[in-house]
């Protein structure tokens, strides 16, 4: 069932062909907004987009290559030009998660993982949070993790990553708040998607540190993106919104 409280907004989620991507364009689409799936796979993507039409939403499917920053501006104007001149919601949620000892890291690999974990939201807010500030209102949402506040072996490039991305949503909460744009994430514990379906009963061994004992769906961690985008967050600015089960209790 289509809400109307996103209704007449637009949504970019980038990432959103799998996992907590396509769930949380799903669940904007269920709150009325325009959805902007925005990823490599244009077949994944599509049928992201197609599932939302069929449950009475609105989507289109964005191709996007988000290793250099021609590219994140490139789909910040496309994502702009299909919602009508403007986007009203972003959702950085596309990322790489690769784990390994830090004197395993290579060169390409570290290079890799800051592009898209940081290089690209950077710049994507750079491109579109101007006009969300000229207009007055706008939403951002940053998807990190709960390796972005505690060590673990294997963890040190991911992490870092993501650590950064925290500190950015603090300071563009400050350099964007002011002119009606918030600007918050979700910090997110282990959850089920394709992607960490590799991981095996140790993404369940992971989860069991946390107070729930079991790893997220990717609909739970989408509960908590709509949630900072819509109005009912209208006075959370700059939040770090633990989404991991209670890992950070314990």
């Amino acid at each position: 069932m289509i809400s109307s409280s996103l209704a007449g907004r637009v949504a970019l989620v980038t990432g959103a062909t799998s996992g907590i991507g396509a769930a949380t364009a799903t669940a904007l689409a269920e709150q009325g907004a325009h959805v902007l799936v925005a990823g490599r796979d244009a077949a994944r993507g599509e049928a992201v987009v197609a599932a939302i039409r069929a449950g009475g939403g609105r989507a289109d499917f964005v191709a996007a290559e988000l290793r250099d920053v021609a590219a994140v501006r490139r789909l910040a104007r496309t994502a702009t030009a299909l919602g009508g001149g403007r986007v009203d919601i972003l959702v950085n949620n596309a990322g790489v998660y690769p784990f390994g000892p830090t004197e395993g890291t290579t060169e390409e690999e570290f290079d890799a993982v800051y592009a898209l974990n940081v290089r690209a939201p950077y710049f994507l807010v750079a491109e579109l949070a101007p006009a969300m500030a000229a207009r007055g209102a706008g939403a951002i949402v940053n998807i990190s993790t709960q390796a972005a506040s505690h060590g673990a072996p294997g963890m040190s490039l991911y992490g870092s990553s993501k650590a950064a991305v925290n500190l950015l949503t603090r300071t563009w909460a400050a350099e964007y708040g002011p002119r009606g744009v918030r600007v918050n994430t979700v910090g997110a514990g282990p959850t089920r998607t394709e992607g960490t379906a590799v991981m095996g009963e140790g993404l369940s061994d992971m989860a069991a540190e946390a107070p729930a004992g079991r790893p997220a769906e990717a609909e739970e961690i989408a509960a908590a993106v709509v949630f900072l985008a819509g109005d009912a967050a209208g006075f959370v600015h700059g939040a770090l919104l633990p989404v991991d089960g209670g890992r950070t209790a314990v």
